[in-house]
């Protein structure tokens, strides 16, 4: 499995940051995981429906914190963001080096064929009804449809995941999702604990997959350009509750500049942004400062032609500068190829994609 090399500077910003109350999530979803089981302090539906809402979007936090342990910004310890990240990746059906390195081309590739992540939206060889059809299931199956999403890079034939030493990770790691779930459901078989094991954990599980499913949609679908900045929705917010959401969610909601600058500490996305439309007043960057007005820019995308990149209007991408295995600093200078990267100078805008 690669590892992230950061920058001195890059190391310093993951060491200052402050990250603990970003966790309350864990421990609490933890309790009220106990509290949804043993039916404390009661058993009254209305109290049972808002602790299952409430553990789905702590389990959908749990996603966040899985995502930044696979970019090996958590803290600055690798091995804390690797262990977690296999830990939370057994709890999810994905295994956490599949995760990464989807992942990681996911960045590097935004929007283009190669983009794994966003498999069928960004291959150009799947039909618009395909998708039409596909993108309802990826809605409403997330649970299901994100493991084989993301289990496409290390299962088809064309996979780019060809060292025989990541691979047998890879396959340990999917080894230990089988004993773990295995060893849960013939235990809560044993003890009569099946409907209780899908009240507790596969419901809001199942929850938490279409939260996550509709914010990768709301960040990436209809998004044509390649350039990270212009090629996904930012969601900046204006009111407490989207600042909280984005807090407890690590800031991937910064979307732009988390996507162009990959191993930046997440608490300086928001100052980056800042800073990005400081230096290009003449590119309109698209940044909504609700989810909701992300979610409604989204829309048409999603019921007429779900896609990004080519299958939203965009040419060929050019060659990239390089193939990579592993995040980089700066995707625009790094990889782009320079007729995908939209300067200041040439001010263009792109804010859905069109």
């Amino acid at each position: 499995m690669s590892v992230t090399q950061f920058t001195e500077q890059e190391l310093k910003a993951l060491e200052e940051k402050t990250t603990i109350p970003r966790f309350l999530f864990l421990p609490v979803g933890l309790v009220a995981i106990w509290c949804l089981a043993v039916y404390w302090p009661t058993d009254a539906i209305s109290w049972q429906i808002f602790l299952t809402l409430f553990i789905s979007y702590c389990l959908f936090c749990w996603t966040s914190c899985f995502h930044e342990c696979s970019h090996h910004t958590l803290s600055g310890s690798k091995n804390a963001s690797i262990w977690l990240g296999r830990i939370l990746g057994t709890a999810m059906f994905v295994p956490y080096t599949v995760y990464r390195e989807s992942h990681i081309r996911h960045h590097a590739y935004l929007n283009k064929p190669s983009d794994w992540e966003l498999w069928p939206y960004s291959d150009p060889n799947t039909s618009l009804r395909f998708r039409r059809v596909f993108v309802w299931f990826d809605l409403a199956l997330g649970l299901f449809m994100a493991p084989f999403i993301y289990g496409r890079i290390f299962w088809h034939k064309d996979s780019p995941l060809t060292d025989p030493k990541l691979r047998r990770t890879i396959r340990y790691e999917y080894a230990a999702i089988v004993i773990f779930w295995g060893s849960v459901i013939a235990l809560c078989g044993y003890y009569g604990a099946l409907i209780g094991l899908l009240r507790v954990w596969v419901l809001p599980h199942y929850l938490a997959g279409i939260y996550q499913n509709t914010r990768k949609f709301t960040e990436h679908l209809g998004m044509s350009s390649y350039d990270p900045m212009l090629g996904t929705r930012t969601v900046v917010g204006n009111n407490i509750i989207t600042k909280l959401c984005t807090y407890f969610n690590f800031d991937i909601f910064v979307h732009g500049p988390h996507h162009r600058h990959p191993k930046i500490a997440h608490n300086l996305l928001l100052q980056k942004m800042d800073d990005y439309k400081e230096q290009n007043p003449d590119v309109k960057y698209p940044v909504f400062t609700t989810y909701w007005s992300a979610i409604i820019d989204m829309a048409p995308s999603f019921l007429k032609q779900p896609g990004v990149g080519m299958n939203a209007g965009a040419p060929e991408p050019g060659k990239e500068k390089k193939q990579i295995d592993n995040f980089v600093g700066d995707v625009a200078q790094e990889v782009l190829a320079d007729t995908d990267y939209v300067s200041k100078k040439e001010q263009k805008t792109n804010a859905s994609g069109s």
